[in-house]
């Protein structure tokens, strides 16, 4: 598959990285983003590290076979519509959009047109987290009483800095949509949707920025488990994020990608796969692999070709984003409110 990327930023490089080392046959055939110069720079790098030409384009290359759309939220729309009319599969970075309504938008452009849209939740791809879904789906931890999800991670003020960071306008807010919104989506993954919740969400003084650096929350979930969430960037220096899951055998401790489970009857299993490393929650926001992104890309490859949803699909990508929908709703109101799809 031919790709096109649309966006040169953060992320860019590891999208490079998990393009050079695919299984699938996917190649990065051209970059387009809004500052030429910059482009131009990052397809030269590329380029190096794909030991080929990556074209720098001036506009949308339509003969591509999918695209992956890395734009800020605030200029996802156009690329979107450009993209759903030439009929391209298109791979998307979270969020969707900064409201829940422009995501709504975008995920029915695609649905008209009948056009394969996949999201960046690579976290469902880990290991640690393939395995704990498996147990649970199969039903072999029994039913789940609750949900905990802790994301302590710690950004630097100069990240803050960077033009647009941690605004509405152009991210949709802070650490709920930005870098919680990973393990929250896992969370649901692996608990399913929320009904209703409690919200707070709080901007401290360790940053100068418009939206949230705190945010927590209470849950209900349409199974009757309840659930607990709590999510920062004022954790000096980070920690991995974590979520654990209290079910009627066991209780499992999902640790970036690490796995234990300690049995009711006494009995502990540690899971972890070899090599777990780190998840980007310190002062690095890049201090990660790029072998969940190579998963996730993967993924939307094999499911564009073999006409399957992919692993993150649109529904998921449209609950995280009305859960945070219903957080901001919940925060402003002091109330507990419903989560509205």
């Amino acid at each position: 598959m031919d790709i096109l990327m649309i966006g040169a930023g953060m992320v860019a490089q590891t999208h490079v990285l998990a393009l050079r080392d695919n299984t699938v046959g996917a190649r990065l055939v051209g970059v387009l983003g809004r500052d030429a110069e910059r482009t131009r720079t990052f397809c030269a790098g590329a380029s190096k590290t794909l030991g080929y030409e990556v074209a720098a384009l001036a506009t949308l290359d339509t003969d591509a076979d999918g695209a992956i759309l890395i734009t800020p939220p605030d200029a996802r729309l156009e690329y979107a519509r450009s993209l759903v009319a030439a009929g391209v599969p298109t791979l998307m970075e979270k969020p969707v959009e900064r409201t829940l309504g422009a995501a709504r938008g975008i995920v029915d452009l695609y649905a008209e047109a009948d056009v394969p849209l996949a999201f960046c939740f690579q976290h469902r791809t880990r290991k640690a987290a393939q395995t704990l879904k498996a147990k649970l789906d199969e039903g072999a931890l029994g039913d789940i009483v609750h949900i905990e999800m802790r994301v302590p991670w710690w950004r630097e003020q100069a990240y803050y800095d960077a033009p647009g960071r941690g605004t509405y306008a152009r991210d949709g807010g802070g650490v709920m949509i930005n870098q919680a919104i990973h393990t929250l989506d896992l969370g649901l993954w692996l608990a399913g949707r929320v009904v209703a919740l409690q919200a707070m969400m709080h901007t401290s003084p360790l940053h100068r920025m418009e939206a949230e650096d705190i945010a927590a929350a209470l849950l209900t979930f349409r199974s009757g488990a309840t659930g607990v969430l709590s999510a920062t960037t004022t954790a000096y220096p980070g920690e991995a994020e974590s979520i654990t899951v209290t079910t009627t055998k066991a209780r499992a401790h999902l640790e970036g990608d690490s796995l234990r489970i300690d049995w009711l009857t006494g009995e502990r299993e540690d899971l972890s796969p070899e090599g777990a490393g780190d998840t980007g929650g310190g002062a690095d926001p890049m201090a990660f692999t790029h072998a969940w992104h190579q998963s996730i890309l993967e993924d939307f490859v094999t499911s564009v070709e073999k006409g399957r949803p992919p692993i993150a699909p649109p529904t998921g990508a449209l609950h995280v984003h009305a859960v945070i929908d219903a957080m901001e709703r919940a925060a402003r109101s002091g109330t507990t409110v419903e989560v509205v799809q």
